[in-house]
């Protein structure tokens, strides 16, 4: 808890309790599913100045991302790995693929693309966030880039 000079009220007290204690539990969430879908103990993480918290861990054939930008209720948390590097051979079929996987099977997550790359990626802001939604997040985006990377490369990989 931050300590400050000044007297706070009963309100802001509490406001900053819960603050803090919702940011520790979005962390240990993330660490405890990490630690559950990671291989070979695979996790990094990272934590800047600014109070962005990253991680990275290696599950099945992709490597997954978890960014938690803050601990407020607008902060948010997003998960993404990248499926397939972009050119790609017949990209407007391609295009439509993905389409119909983000309208069929992709459920919280979807297909989109980062700096040349065809990424599988969720985001949500932390507000009424719950544990289990942190794990669906993360367990969703994890196994649908697993799912779907060695096929995508098959079918589509660089011309």
């Amino acid at each position: 808890m931050t300590s400050y000079q000044e007297t706070l009220t009963p309100d802001e007290l509490i406001d900053e309790i819960i603050a803090e204690t919702s940011s520790s539990n979005h962390i240990e969430v993330i660490e405890n599913v990490i630690s559950t879908l990671g291989q070979n103990n695979s996790a990094m993480f990272n934590h800047t100045p600014g109070g962005t918290y990253l991680w990275k861990f290696k599950y099945g054939s992709v490597e997954v991302f978890v960014q938690l930008t803050g601990s407020t209720d607008e902060d948010t948390i997003t998960v993404w790995s990248a499926v397939l590097k972009l050119p790609a051979k017949d990209e407007p079929k391609l295009m439509r693929y993905l389409l119909e996987l983000n309208c069929t099977s992709t459920f919280e997550a979807r297909f989109g693309i980062i700096e040349n790359h065809v990424v599988v990626i969720s985001s949500r802001t932390l507000a009424e966030l719950s544990p289990g939604e942190t794990s669906r997040l993360i367990t969703i985006v994890a196994t649908i880039a697993d799912d779907n990377d060695q096929a995508l490369v098959d079918q589509f990989g660089g011309p």
